[in-house]
This record gives structure tokens, sequence and C-alpha cells, in this order.
């Protein structure tokens, strides 16, 4: 008759991370090369659809401004004229963000800042 090995009860597994301040939350970092699993942030993302709707009901002719859009969604004029600049982002950087692949820089209150319209520039400040 053979015996098993005795197998330990507990098992304790040592995972290097940090917890960064992101915005309201806060995130777990993993040291560089690790495996990140992809998440989206939320904020980006409805900061993008939001642009990109209202993009969509001024080039329909549905409002003829911004001023106009802006009343009619209860909003500050600057707010909105900050959010459609999104729309102006490199399509790749819109899929970054979509995907959860963005890069540290690429916060809300980053690319709401004045960038270059020019894609190889904004790929060159933010990533």
């Amino acid at each position: 008759m053979t015996r098993t090995p005795s197998v330990p009860e507990t098992v304790t597994i040592h995972v290097p991370f940090q917890l960064v301040k992101r915005g309201g939350s806060k995130e777990m970092q993993l040291p560089e090369g690790a495996a990140q699993a992809r998440k989206p942030d939320n904020t980006l993302v409805k900061a993008l659809a939001r642009a990109f709707r209202w993009k969509r009901m001024l080039e329909s002719g549905e409002f003829l401004s911004i001023s106009e859009l802006a009343e009619h969604e209860g909003i500050a004029f600057t707010y909105m004229a900050r959010v459609l600049r999104l729309t102006l982002l490199a399509p790749d950087l819109v899929e970054a963000i979509l995907d959860g692949r963005r890069g540290q820089k690429v916060t809300l209150a980053h690319i709401m800042e004045p960038l270059s319209i020019i894609w190889s520039d904004q790929r060159a400040y933010l990533l």
C-alpha cells in the first residue's frame, strides 16, 4: 500500500500590485509586463458616446448650433464644446479607449484639454 503525500490546507500566492487612485475610484495596477485584463473606463466611454451623439445631432441639422443643442440638453455650452472635441480623436485612440487598452495618460480630464487635430501628435502626446 502506498501513501499519498499530505496536501497543505492553505496555499499562499504573492501577487505584486499597487493601488492607484483614478478619478474617484481606486484601481489595481500590476507590475510592468504582467498580463492585465482589459477594462474600459466607463466615464471615458460615456463621454465618447455623448460626443458622437451630439455631433450626429448637429450634422443632421436637428440643431443649428452648439448653443442651441446645449440649451436643449440642459448643460453648459463650454462643457459641450470640450466634450465635442473628443470626436476629433484618432480612430485608433477611440478604439483603444473602448477596448480598455488606453494608456495611463488617457483620462477624461486629460483628453478634454485642447489636443492637436493631427492624429500622430495625439498618439505621441497620449501614449
